[in-house]
Order: structure tokens, then sequence, then C-alpha cells
């Protein structure tokens, strides 16, 4: 059975609906990129998009209906990315601005408040890049994308 024009279109809207719902509460809820996303963030990532599933499609349960719902979803992904490429207004809107964690070899607890993480997981993050200790970093970052990430700078 072939979904009518009426359903799909349904299907599309709610989708935007959903996407921009979800986009905004990333942005501003602080989720870090996959490359830096936590058990628990992952986990929020699993339970948003099992909980916007019917959200998007509906009563629509169908082949078509699913293969319309992802088209919007690259399709907006592709737009916005697009825009964003083109304003730098808008990828500082949607990205956000990096916020200072480590300056002269000190963590600057307070700015890893405001970025979302402990000082912990700067720590981890440094040996990852094999840097011992705080001490040896002139300058390090919490690079904000849709989401986070961390860069060094030493």
């Amino acid at each position: 059975m072939i979904a009518s024009w009426h359903t799909l279109l349904d299907v599309a809207l709610r989708t935007s609906v959903v996407y921009f719902f979800v986009l905004v509460g990333l942005r501003f809820g602080g989720t870090r990129t996959l490359g830096q996303m936590s058990v628990f963030d992952f986990v929020l990532l699993l339970i948003i998009s099992n909980a916007v599933q019917n959200a998007m499609v509906g009563p629509d349960t169908s082949l078509v209906g699913g293969l319309v719902a992802a088209a919007v979803l690259m399709s907006w992904h592709w737009l916005i990315n697009t825009a964003r490429l083109r304003s730098r207004r808008l990828a500082k809107l949607i990205a956000g601005e990096g916020i200072m964690l480590i300056y002269h070899g000190k963590i600057l607890d307070e700015h890893c408040r405001r970025a979302g993480v402990t000082r912990n997981e700067v720590l981890q993050a440094l040996r990852e890049h094999g840097v011992a200790r705080a001490d040896d970093v002139l300058e390090w970052r919490a690079e904000q994308a849709t989401t986070r990430r961390t860069d060094a700078q030493w």
C-alpha cells in the first residue's frame, strides 16, 4: 500500500519540526561530538532517537514514510550545513565559540564548568594527545561544533 501525498507531507512536516527541536536542544544542551561522546551522551542520543521516531512518522510506518523522513533529515542537514559555510554569523550561532580550558599551564575550572567538562576529562584529553601535565600546555580550548570537541595548542 502506497501512502497518500497528504500523509507523506505530514511525515515531512513532523520530521522537520523534530529535526529543529533536537538540533536546538543538542546545541544548547552541549552534547559532545561522537569522538568525544561519553556513555552518558551516547545513551541520551539513543533515547532521543527512539523517542522522536514516532513523532516523525506518526501513524505511517510504511517504507515510503521512513524514506521520506530520512530524505527530509538529510536535506535539512545539507541545507543548514551549506548555509553555515556561507554565513559566519550562522556558523557561530550553530557552533558556538571555543572556551579556553587551560592557560599557561593552569586549568580554568570555571571555564571547564561552562564547557561541561570535568578536570579529569581535560587531563584525560591531554594524555590522549601525549601531554603528561597541564603545566606543559600554553593554551587548550574546547572548540564547539554543533557540539564539543577538544583541540590542543601548545
